[in-house]
């Protein structure tokens, strides 16, 4: 009888342990794709392009540490996984023209791809570009930077315009425009120099360039001034990007305008960024800036894909003598209020500049067809304009049905890129150039670290991926509806860390700060009114001296 309970105790022990043991092994074994990863993330079987090597196959992506680690042909595990067979994997996309640098505005962007936003226009005004970095830090959902404002700077020292709300950046256009000092005056000598040292404070705190508006200062801005903005940027070697001069114009306007911007450029050998220069002329602006590419000069430009454009109702260029009696256009067929869905007519454009002098309006500008052939230019980036939806101050979440009207570059450019490159026959790797790699590439070569590190998909880099469909990632956005986010994105990593994930953000701020470092001393140097007023010695002899007038003898 002992034994048999002795026996009967055994096998109860025993029992009991290969229970235990298998619970263990069962715990070890759920626990081993953690331990046998070799990467955060693993981009599986997707389509790897990558535009500065020209590499374009199959392959497998590894990302660590807020890097890629691995391409490669093996199979990889991550401790998260992207199935990507069918997909594209691609340099998260840059876009160096994005005014709505606010948390919803960057949830806009994501949905449609972007990873890295600057705006090289409008900007912001110089004595607030540490501050507004450092509002952004830990908080951004996409990679953020700005340059300085020269259309700020005169706002400040004409207009008297503060830090109430010029610390927004280009937000702050919505206030600032309420006045028109900084768009029809021209400054004093005093005023000028100012201005020029407004810039060079934001140079200094580390911008990534110079964005003046100079098309909407026609009457304010000399060729002088703007030929010494420029030179404060080549001072510090980096870009100034423009509206240019007669931006909306004539086919001839339009590019005396670039010319002004790029001839400056060459004089001050110094970058320069055409901005979207998808208007009347632009065959000719895009030959200039191939041809000066070609010799080793860092100047480019900016397109984006819609026949429209967006500004603010009391534009100088949208005023009768110009938009109706020098260009020809009626009101009725070109300028649309995207809330209400109505153009306006001569009567209620005149009431609205009255009454609410910043309005956005859509504008229409160029014929649809050709939207597509924008896409085909080499040496070019897509650069969405993305203007504001109200509120623009919404958070990160803020449900996209309920934000107002805007031009639908704003949450689409990205996705109607694709879209007309699937339609078109536009190979992906061109698509790929315009939409990441070229502005990474220019801004890089400007010693902008930042940018030299990203635009790629290459072992060391940082990891800006996006995956997507090619076949079914698109916009929705309308000019009717135009906060209407894209849809196909698989996923968005920023800084190795997925943002959105099948057409849904995520509460991940992974964004970094798109800058130069801050410098200890200004490069600033005041001018002479002698200079300022075009009347300084050039060193050569006097006319009549070196020439005298025949005595006819």
């Amino acid at each position: 009888m002992m034994k048999k309970i002795t026996h009967q105790k055994e096998e109860s022990i025993m029992k009991r342990r290969n229970i235990l043991l298998s619970t263990i092994m069962s715990s070890l074994i759920l626990a081993m794709p953690a331990f046998a990863a070799d990467y955060d993330i693993a981009i599986n079987g997707g389509r790897v392009i990558d535009p500065e090597t020209n590499f374009d196959a199959v392959a497998n992506v590894g990302v660590k540490n807020g890097r890629i680690v691995k391409i490669t042909n093996k199979q990889i595990k991550g401790n998260e996984t992207i199935d990507a067979k069918g997909l594209v994997v691609a340099p998260g996309f840059i876009d160096t023209h994005f005014h709505f640098q606010k948390p919803i505005g960057y949830s806009l962007g994501l949905r449609d791809g972007l990873t890295s936003s600057m705006d090289f226009e409008m900007g912001c005004a110089g004595s607030y570009i540490d501050n507004w970095y450092k509002a952004r830090e830990g908080v951004t959902g996409a990679n953020y930077g700005c340059a300085v404002s020269h259309e700020f700077a005169r706002a400040k020292v004409i207009d008297g315009s503060n830090g109430d709300y010029l610390k927004d950046g280009p937000i702050a256009a919505l206030e600032t425009r309420k006045k028109t000092g900084w768009s029809v005056t021209r400054p004093t000598l005093e005023q000028g120099n100012a201005i020029l040292e407004e810039i060079d404070k934001g140079l200094q705190a580390g911008a990534v360039g110079i964005g003046s508006t100079v098309g909407y200062m026609r009457e304010g801005v000399s060729s002088r001034e703007m030929f010494e903005v420029q030179k404060v940027g080549a001072r510090y070697g980096r870009a100034t990007g423009a509206h240019t001069r007669y931006t909306l114009g004539t086919d001839t306007t339009e590019v005396n305008g670039a010319q002004e911007l790029v001839s400056n450029a060459l004089a001050l050998n110094a970058p320069a960024i055409v901005l979207h220069f998808n208007n009347p002329g632009w065959r000719v602006t895009h030959e200039m800036i191939t041809g000066l590419q070609a010799q080793g000069h860092n100047i480019w430009g900016e397109i984006y894909p819609y026949a429209a454009g967006s500004t603010p109702i009391n534009a100088s260029f949208l005023q009768p003598k110009s938009w109706v009696d020098d260009l020809g256009h009626r009101y009725e067929d070109t300028m649309l209020d995207p809330v209400t869905g109505k153009f306006y007519t001569l009567e209620t454009y005149k009431s609205t500049v009255k009454s609410e002098p910043t309005r956005p309006i859509v504008v229409f500008k160029m014929p649809e067809e050709d939207q597509a052939k924008w896409l085909t230019l080499k040496g070019v980036t897509m650069a969405s304009d993305a203007t504001a939806a109200m509120p623009y101050d919404a958070a990160w979440d803020y449900p996209m049905e309920k934000l107002g009207g805007s031009h639908p570059r704003t949450a689409g450019a990205r996705g109607a890129t694709i879209r007309l490159g699937r339609d078109n026959n536009i190979p992906m790797m061109q698509l790929m150039s315009i939409l990441s790699y070229n502005a990474a590439k220019h801004l890089g070569d400007t010693g902008l670290k930042f940018m030299q590190e990203r635009g790629r998909i290459q072992q060391g880099k940082v990891a800006d991926i996006v995956v997507f469909d090619p076949k079914l990632f698109k916009d929705n956005s309308t000019y009717e509806k135009g906060a209407i986010p894209s849809t196909g994105m698989k996923a968005v990593i920023v800084n190795g860390q997925v943002t959105v994930r099948d057409d849904a953000l995520l509460p991940v701020f992974a964004g970094q700060p798109i800058r130069f470092e801050p410098e200890a001393k200004p490069r600033f140097e005041p001018i002479s009114l002698e200079h300022w007023n075009n009347r300084f010695s050039t060193g050569m002899p006097d006319v009549t001296e070196a020439f005298p007038q025949s005595t006819g003898k």
